[in-house]
């Protein structure tokens, strides 16, 4: 459709509430968004001038739309809501939906309960608690309450391995309580891993006067041992607390929101309170909205609260929302609670916004000036090897063995100088017996190459520069192979020096652009040549091939840190 051919489509729109998508000439959504009145708003789009840049650069992209009728605003949010779901447009503000916020799952119905980190909540009888900041902030808080309560860390099963085999180091360490001897019971054991639930759950206190109330009976009866295993235990559990080494988000009472708009990013921040005291910080770097900052963020609370799986029972506001009540029935159907949203005016609960907006002020600011930088650093690689944009996206390939078995490829892909772990591939050579890196690289080049015209989404888009291990001999193969299959992408080798750092980028027709001198173009090749190589070198040891893929495996579970066996 013509430009003048969609605003008449606008302008012959009703004036109901509903939900419009606009689409692109090859049919893919590329913006959802909700309206009071379907007619203004779609025909706000479809004027002669007055928009931002990145309104103005979608509006460009649309080829047709079409709009839901709903009954409510109400029905609109949630209409809205699933179709950005569903389509993940790429003009809608988005948050990342693979951060992952972990939670502790406790198998409370087991003779011997185990700990274990999983991704979400399922209604299978287990306890759960969460969600946390990250798996190592999770695994650390097991670890440390393991070891505080005397519960074991080791692989072990229980019951099935109680008394084969001595105790380990920690037994003699006094480091856990021995519990593979058969002593103390499967009811001891149960009783402790009550008290870490306790801590789990935010009762310390209640825990702590529960040991000092035991301590002082033990001690009346005169059972000193006893009482200074209780002592221990307790100054233990009272460390925990001083440490704040167990916080968890999902005890708080109170969420904070608060947003920013800078010159080159948006930032989105919650805090989390308990009873006025701070919890954690959790926040997001956005690309800048083409929205105003009020619809902005109606769509990253359903966001946020939708991929966190669980809401407080309070959220502040720094700045009122125009469908705040639609927000409050939207949580309050998705979660057991319902939350109230509001802007507070004045006082403490102010305070505690402007902080919030302070944060995500800050992060902007420290975001706009590494745009700069890395801005500065892809043009001068851009203008030094001769490339047509600035390469925002690079792969760069290496190639690993163990004394000339298990040769595997590692590809590894940063964008906008960041590496994007979701796209990493290994690749286990079939076709070659001993090492030859060689041709090793010609077989991952080819497969990977093959992915991409064969139409698969995971080896898509090509990279706007190529970077292999070697000179200009494997720098010409590899675009030799490409060629082949007619692909046309810019591809340089990576030279080493003598302490393995890449000095220098090497041109497939011999020549060789050094870096060194380039302090920031340096660091970055750098980073990328020793995250290359890493990827690699572990697969050997972690991994075995992923023949459900043809042995390009994902990095998916291997850039996470692992859940570990045998915590209780």
């Amino acid at each position: 459709m013509t430009f003048e051919e969609l605003r008449e489509k606008a302008h012959g729109l009703p004036m109901l509430p509903g939900v419009y998508i606009m689409m692109d000439k090859s049919g893919q959504v590329i913006y959802v968004g909700k309206a009071k009145l379907l007619k203004n708003r779609v025909s706000s789009y479809f004027r002669e001038n007055g928009h931002n840049v990145k309104t103005a650069a979608m509006v460009s992209h649309i080829d047709h739309f079409d709009v839901i009728m709903v009954n409510s605003e109400f029905e609109a949010l949630v209409t809205e809501n699933q179709l950005i779901k569903h389509h993940k447009p790429k003009y809608n503000i988005l948050l990342k939906d693979d951060k992952g916020y972990p939670f502790l799952r406790v198998t409370v119905r087991e003779e011997y309960p185990s700990f274990s980190v999983v991704g979400r909540v399922q209604n299978d009888g287990a306890r759960y608690f969460g969600p946390f900041g990250g798996r190592g902030t999770l695994h650390e808080a097991i670890d440390a309450v393991c070891k505080a309560l005397k519960l074991p860390t080791c692989s072990r099963k229980f019951p099935a391995e109680i008394g084969k085999g001595r105790p380990c180091l920690n037994y003699h360490m006094g480091l856990c309580a021995g519990y593979c001897r058969g002593e103390p019971d499967a009811e001891a054991f149960r009783a402790t891993v009550n008290e870490a639930m306790l801590i789990f759950d935010g009762k310390t206190e209640e825990l702590c006067r529960s040991l000092s109330d035991q301590m002082e009976a033990e001690a009346e009866a005169l059972r000193f041992e006893n009482a200074a295993e209780l002592r221990d235990r307790l100054r233990a559990v009272q460390g925990l607390e001083r440490k704040q080494l167990v916080q968890n988000a999902a005890r708080a009472d109170t969420d904070v929101i608060g947003f920013a708009r800078g010159t080159a990013k948006s930032c989105f921040v919650v805090l989390h309170f308990i009873g006025g005291t701070l919890l954690d910080k959790d926040y997001e770097l956005l690309e800048l909205p083409m929205e105003e900052d009020a619809e902005v963020l109606s769509q990253l609370i359903r966001q946020y609260y939708a991929i966190r799986g669980l809401c407080p029972k309070n959220v502040l506001l720094p700045m009122e929302l125009p469908d705040r009540e639609e927000l409050e029935r939207f949580l309050a159907a998705s979660f057991v609670a319902a939350p109230t949203l509001f802007v507070p005016q004045r006082g403490e609960k102010r305070k505690l916004v402007e902080t919030a907006n302070i944060n995500a002020r800050e992060e902007c600011e420290r975001a706009t000036d590494r745009e700069e930088r890395v801005a500065k650093t892809l043009e001068w690689l851009q203008r030094s090897l001769g490339l047509e944009k600035p390469p925002l996206r690079m792969e760069s390939y290496d190639i690993s063995n163990t004394q000339g078995a298990d040769m595997v490829g590692s590809m590894v892909v940063f964008e906008n100088a960041r590496p994007l772990k979701r796209a990493y591939r290994r690749f286990k050579i079939k076709t070659l017996e001993g090492q030859d890196d060689y041709h090793s690289m010609q077989e991952v080049l080819t497969r990977r190459f093959t992915r991409y015209l064969e139409g698969d989404e995971k080896f898509s888009p090509l990279p706007d520069l190529l970077l292999v291990d070697g000179g200009s001999v494997h720098a010409a193969m590899a675009v030799e192979t490409a060629q082949s299959m007619g692909i046309s992408v810019p591809i340089f080798g990576m030279v080493k020096d003598d302490r393995h750092r890449t000095r220098a980028l090497a041109a497939p027709d011999g020549r060789e652009i050094g870096i060194s001198g380039n302090t920031a173009v340096f660091s970055l090749i750098g980073r990328i040549q020793e995250e290359t190589h890493r990827f690699a070198i572990t697969y050997p040891l972690r991994a075995g091939g992923d023949p459900r893929s043809g042995g390009e495996a994902a990095a998916g579970a291997d850039e996470g840190i692992q859940d570990r066996k045998g915590h209780p």
